[in-house]
């Protein structure tokens, strides 16, 4: 119970902010950057309908559509945010905070994407334009980001039909930097380095490192292709902030040591999403 309790706070919260960047950074400036929201700014300019108001009947359909088309799980999972969304959108004062445009797309943009982060995070949605493509994949193997595309796309023509060429391609632009942000937030916030050493003081390096930095190492036997000769190779993967104490211990035990480092985007394992005794 309290882990659901937790579960929907963090989509509350996600949704929450999801309505600041429409409400406040990407709606005042006509930004209609795909998505149930996106078109929802459109109808709102184009029709006079609240923005809210026809959120919450597309979130509607995309609901009873996800229940016949994709079974009660992802319908689950859609529920709460779905319901959430045009509330949030209604309550949310509809305020222009950042007059220049582009800076208001930039920051908005980003907003939106931390925010669909972290539904994403906790296997949930908003709803709108994020089912279509998991319909298109199972029905017709269509890659979600291709279908994702071409929903959104569908909105973003609006854009340049109901307000004009800038606000296209401002809408453009946001798509682009959501999906940037959303790229660095679920993978560059846990970026780690993985090192490789070839050294003749491969076990002097190795102590330094377990003792010193507090890492595990693996050894790894190779040969050389020029010498035939074989050595030790040796690997690991530490957070960024403790490669500059790799390189204090590498140098101080050989500083003609061949080293590849090499950045990886995630970690899973002993000493990185779990200590020893947390199992």
């Amino acid at each position: 119970m309290l882990g659901l309790a937790k579960k929907i706070l963090y989509i509350a919260f996600a949704i929450a902010l999801i309505s600041v960047a429409v409400n406040m950074f990407l709606g005042p400036h006509n930004i209609a950057a795909g998505g149930i929201t996106g078109l929802a700014i459109i109808l709102e300019k184009l029709l006079g309908w609240d923005r809210s108001v026809v959120i919450l009947i597309c979130n509607a359909a995309v609901l009873i559509i996800t229940f016949i088309f994709l079974g009660k799980e992802i319908f689950l999972n859609t529920v709460i945010g779905a319901l959430l969304l045009p509330a949030f959108i209604g309550f949310v004062p509809h305020v222009t905070l950042v007059r220049d445009t582009m800076l208001s797309m930039i920051v908005g943009s980003v907003i939106f994407g931390a925010a669909v982060s972290i539904l994403y995070f906790n296997n949930a949605s908003s709803g709108g334009t994020s089912i279509p493509p998991l319909i298109m994949k199972k029905y017709f193997k269509i890659n979600p980001s291709v279908g994702l595309f071409l929903t959104d796309g569908v909105v973003v023509v609006l854009c340049l039909l109901v307000f004009n060429v800038d606000s296209f391609f401002y809408a453009v632009s946001s798509i682009f930097i959501t999906s940037a942000a959303m790229n660095y937030i679920e993978s560059g916030l846990n970026k780690k380095k993985m090192v490789y050493i070839i050294s003749d003081m491969a076990d002097s390096i190795t102590d330094g490192i377990l003792h010193d930095i507090g890492r595990g190492v693996t050894i790894i036997p190779i040969i050389g292709a020029y010498n035939q000769n074989e050595m030790h190779m040796l690997m690991v993967t530490m957070d960024a902030g403790d490669y500059k104490r790799l390189l204090t211990i590498v140098n101080k035990y050989d500083n003609k040591a061949f080293m590849i480092t090499d950045i990886v985007s995630d970690v899973h394992g002993l000493g990185f999403t779990y200590e020893s005794g947390s199992i």
